[in-house]
């Protein structure tokens, strides 16, 4: 019996030993951190980061946080959503932080210092913002621009040709009757809808303290159009798949669509393009401030600048540019027209331009392809 019961335990070791050669995996328990994000050793310096999924959320655990961690040592955690999602978790964590570093689009930058969320960026403690693009920064001294982009049209060439549709010159022309409905524009909750919105108001007269030229615009634009897009996940797939010709996007979004194949062109119509930036914000009472100071420097340098601009980001640093792959499709020229909005004015209004959005635009969504 004891011969047996010996016999068998060498045969567990063996079994044991051929699995682990042959590589047979362990299994995962529920909850484990994805590879790329697992959790730092006991004691070791680490900063949780909340920022938008997608692209961004790739630079920075793919090449930023790597390079990060082998000069400093410093491990990153990356938490990915919407920026509006990232302000409302920081403002309930408020008195008690877990998360150190936030990427705000331009208005939750501004709505982020109001609600007393953010620790004061500058070269003090920030050395490399001294060589920003200025154009870049949305609030001064409150966050450091990142990844850099312009909110545009763009158009499918091969569609509008085979159509006979003339290019895009003007925000007005994104609302056409020609469209026949293949659009895929952002719903105003999105960042890209606000500042579309914006954009038909300059386009028609109006300004950011007379916004009803762009409201007029906006119900023919959903007249022209079957449906609004909550997010870039539902937009994108549109113009890949064909099922939309016409759009209003990130610049880095139009970049990548394009160089995956999709005969796609950014236009910089007459009026200009908003120019802007993913933008990092201190958290205020973070236990890490060094440590997430450092990372902010650096994702400001030029090697992190780099990793955007190849991302399909414009690069932050004065004299930095854009990767070349992306350059044909989103290059922005010396002669076109770029402007920043007034981003403190746009956090105070678009609650009001919202609910007039929903209840004055939306439902006239195809009302104008029945005619």
């Amino acid at each position: 019996m004891h011969k047996l019961q010996k016999l068998i335990s060498i045969f567990a070791v063996l079994t044991l030993a051929i699995l682990a050669g042959c590589g047979v995996p362990t299994a995962q328990k529920t909850g484990d951190a994805p590879a790329g994000n697992a959790p730092a050793a006991e004691g070791a310096k680490q900063l949780t980061i909340a920022g938008n999924g997608g692209k961004i959320e790739k630079a920075i655990r793919d090449e930023i946080a790597p390079k990060f961690k082998e000069k400093t040592g410093i491990q990153i955690n990356y938490i990915a959503g919407l920026s509006g999602e990232i302000l409302s978790k920081v403002e309930l964590q408020k008195n008690a932080p877990q998360i150190d570093i936030a990427l705000y689009v331009p208005i939750d930058v501004q709505r982020a210092k109001e609600k007393g969320l953010t620790e004061p960026l500058d070269e003090t403690n920030v050395p490399a913002l001294k060589n920003v693009d200025p154009r870049f920064i949305v609030v001064e001294k409150t966050a450091a621009p990142a990844f850099g982009l312009v909110i545009a049209p763009a158009y499918n060439t091969e569609a509008f040709e085979k159509n006979n549709i003339k290019p895009i010159e003007s925000w007005n022309d994104i609302a056409r009757p020609e469209y026949k409905g293949r659009t895929a524009f952002s719903d105003i909750s999105n960042d890209w809808g606000f500042n579309t919105l914006y954009a038909l108001a300059l386009a028609n007269g109006g300004s950011i303290d007379n916004m009803e030229p762009g409201l007029k615009k906006a119900k023919e634009l959903a007249g022209y159009s079957s449906t609004f897009y909550k997010n870039s996940t539902q937009m994108m797939p549109a113009m890949q798949q064909g099922a939309a010709d016409v759009t209003v996007m990130g610049s880095y979004a139009i970049g990548d669509l394009a160089v995956s194949g999709v005969p796609l062109k950014m236009v910089v119509p007459k009026e200009g393009v908003p120019l802007q930036a993913f933008s990092a914000t201190l958290v205020k009472n973070t236990p890490h401030k060094k440590e997430a100071l450092d990372f902010i420097n650096y994702l400001v340098g030029e090697e992190a600048q780099k990793a955007t601009a190849d991302a399909g980001f414009y690069p932050v640093v004065k004299g930095m540019k854009l990767s070349e792959k992306y350059e044909p499709f989103i290059g922005l020229k010396e002669t076109d027209k770029t402007y920043k909005p007034d981003f403190a004015k746009f956090a105070k209004m678009r609650a009001e331009w919202s609910d007039r959005w929903s209840k004055e635009v939306t439902p006239q969504l195809g009302k104008l392809l029945k005619k």
